[in-house]
């Protein structure tokens, strides 16, 4: 990172503490990642606000806050293996493969997909393994993951995911259409308990098309 990338990623992570995140691994991934690296350069000069930002493809960045929510949500119990649905830029993921042992990661528009795989190289992050793929249907022959985050809103909660987490673990989704609700679900054996975050804004997650 450039000292002028550095200074604005580090002022970011500061001010995602004063709106609430507390999880100081998440902060500190934030501080170490240069945001602007998954931006076209036209956008770069907004990096580090706190705001989505269109990717191309119909696709965004999210803001900083919900990536580093969602992150936090992850993470309380310490998963060795995460899926993430939704690739996208990449940024989602770098934070993650900075916070966990292995990442799996899916991703259906193509072009993104070999752009965040670049990325993610040029920042030496290499626990991280890419498909391209429907993400609805997860990544069954790579679980069961001990946690899931999805970076769309699905309308219903995916069966597929739920039957790819392992015990004990969770999946951090927006649900819904109009009306979004960020969400945590936990598996206990056969069972599963949900709790409602905040309200978000996601765009869909897409079932079964591929770009």
């Amino acid at each position: 990172m450039t000292r002028v990338a550095l200074t604005s990623a580090v002022n970011l992570a500061k001010k995602l503490q004063d709106a609430g995140i507390r999880n100081q691994a998440v902060l500190k991934a934030i501080s170490h990642t240069p945001r602007e690296m998954f931006l076209d350069n036209a956008l770069a000069h907004k990096a580090y606000e706190n705001t989505a930002l269109p990717i191309g493809q119909g696709q965004t960045i999210s803001q900083p806050y919900i990536v580093a929510r969602m992150s936090e949500l992850l993470l309380h119990k310490m998963p060795q293996r995460v899926l993430e649905v939704g690739t996208g830029s990449g940024y989602q993921a770098a934070i993650l493969a900075q916070l966990v042992p292995q990442l799996c990661t899916i991703e259906r528009i193509k072009g993104l997909q070999i752009q965040a795989r670049q990325r993610l190289k040029r920042l030496d992050l290499h626990n991280v393994s890419f498909k391209y793929g429907d993400g609805w249907l997860g990544w069954a022959n790579r679980s069961p993951f001990d946690a899931i985050m999805v970076t769309a809103a699905a309308a219903t909660i995916p069966e597929a995911l739920l039957s790819q987490l392992a015990d004990g673990g969770v999946l951090v989704l927006p649900v819904g259409e109009d009306t979004q609700q960020l969400m945590r679900i936990t598996r206990t054996a056969d069972r599963f308990s949900s709790e409602t975050i905040e309200t978000v804004k996601f765009v869909p997650l897409i079932n079964g098309e591929l770009a």
